[in-house]
Parts: structure tokens; C-alpha cells; sequence
């Protein structure tokens, strides 16, 4: 997993922060994701459904707000996480404080997330 560190140690940005989250979770590295998080255990963490994350968009970032969306398959359907994630400062280093859900699905004229190039309509959907 690459994580991205500003010199002294810490993330440089909620975003970046946030993208390493992604890669975590990807990893299924519960450790990692707990400690950058201000309410997240690694026993909460592991209940997570089992998903296959394929690709990651950050929609937009600016202070402390990353909002992004991150498309997985689940039994064989791919779907797409849209939030709007919050981070706090805490000693000098960024956390993931919590997120609001927005109900997305996966448009059908949009690039696949499968990564084959053609639309979802006309692949995965």
C-alpha cells in the first residue's frame, strides 16, 4: 500500500488521507484504518461487507471535507459509495471523523468502473 507522508511524519492533506484510506480498505487493512480514524474500532471495521473496491474518484476537497466516489463489486453487481468525508486535526495529524452518505448509483452512460472502456450500460450493468 503507498502511503503518502508529509515530511514530519503526517498526512499532508485530508485528501491524501483519504486516498490512503481507499487503498486500505482495498487492503483490508483494518489496523491502518483505525488508527486514522477518530471513532472507528478494527473489530467495527472488520464486519464491513465483503466488496471488491475497483476504482476511486475524488469529486472534490477543500479544508477539512473530502467528498469522492468509490465503486466496488458486491455478488457480482457493481455499485458506488458517494460520500462527503470529514476529517479533524488532531496534535498536528489529520483523522477521519465521519462521512455523509449520498444515495448514488452507477449511471449508465458513465465509464464502466470495471476499467474495460465502454460505457456500464454496454458492460457491467
Amino acid at each position: 500500500m503507498s502511503i503518502i507522508l508529509a515530511k514530519n511524519g503526517y498526512f499532508m492533506t485530508p485528501k491524501e488521507l483519504m486516498i490512503s484510506r481507499y487503498e486500505a480498505f482495498v487492503a483490508k487493512d483494518w489496523h491502518y484504518l483505525a488508527q486514522t480514524a477518530i471513532n472507528q474500532s478494527e473489530e467495527e471495521l472488520k464486519m464491513m461487507p465483503e466488496l471488491e473496491w475497483l476504482k476511486l474518484d475524488v469529486l472534490d476537497a477543500y479544508e477539512n471535507v473530502v467528498e469522492f466516489k468509490a465503486y466496488y463489486k458486491e455478488n457480482g453487481t457493481i455499485g458506488v459509495l458517494h460520500e462527503k468525508s470529514f476529517f479533524l486535526e488532531v496534535d498536528g495529524e489529520w483523522k477521519y471523523k465521519n462521512g455523509e452518505l449520498f444515495s448514488t448509483k452507477v449511471q449508465r452512460n458513465e465509464p464502466c468502473p470495471c476499467g474495460s472502456g465502454k460505457k456500464f450500460k454496454k458492460c457491467c450493468a
